[in-house]
């Protein structure tokens, strides 16, 4: 029994009190994120920025938006709040994106192929890629973490439950530590860890602005 499933025992049908149990459930969790990790990888990303190189993103199913999500932030929500006078803004790709390419690779070749096939494509030395799966399991964010680590890329892992595959491999990973199979609050802190990433982008190039 998963712990979403314990507050919905104890709360039965009442929404008022499952609504905060899960609340308060995801107050724990994030108590328990690891801010070492979420500092190591904004310098990973500001070292991006700093040398314009490209961050990639990839998901599937909610952590796909999640990846739209993030690809949009870091480019866009991080220069509106500037005045545009910086020279280097945050490069960011969301390789969820094209569908035309994805359904192409699906179809042609693999659908464990659609990230690593545009990696090949895009991936330039001293490029980052940012990998967000629950299970950490997902063969085709497995196959583009070893291709772009076997390139010498740095590989960060936005992960659940016990971190699977995933964790073994990337370099920095950023576990939300649940059940196996509690998807929703791992999905909703991975949003949370956007956006303290995001936030803090902002801040910087707003410092950065005023320093000019």
């Amino acid at each position: 029994m998963n712990n979403l499933d314990k507050i919905y025992q104890q709360t039965g049908l009442n929404e008022v009190n499952f609504s905060k149990g899960y609340t308060d459930y995801l107050i724990t969790l994030l108590g328990q994120l690891d801010h070492e990790k979420i500092a190591e990888t904004i310098k990973v990303l500001e070292d991006a920025r700093q040398n314009g190189n490209t961050i990639f993103v990839a998901g599937n199913g909610g952590s796909a938006s999640t990846a739209s999500h993030i690809g949009n932030d870091f480019g866009l929500a991080v220069i509106k709040k500037s005045k545009k006078t910086t020279n280097k803004s945050y490069r960011a790709l969301a390789l969820t994106d094209n569908v035309s390419v994805i359904s192409a690779i699906g179809n042609d070749s693999a659908y464990e192929d659609i990230f690593v096939d545009q990696l090949k494509v895009h991936y330039r030395t001293g490029d980052k890629l940012i990998l967000i799966s629950a299970s950490g399991n997902s063969t085709n964010l497995v196959k583009a973490a070893e291709w772009f680590k076997a390139q010498g890329g740095t590989v960060m892992g936005w992960l659940g439950f016990d971190g699977g595959k995933l964790n073994e491999i990337v370099q920095i990973p950023l576990i939300v530590k649940t059940p196996k199979g509690e998807y929703a609050p791992v999905e909703d802190i991975h949003l949370v860890i956007n956006h303290i990433i995001v936030t803090w982008m902002q801040f910087n190039i707003l410092q950065e602005e005023n320093a000019i």
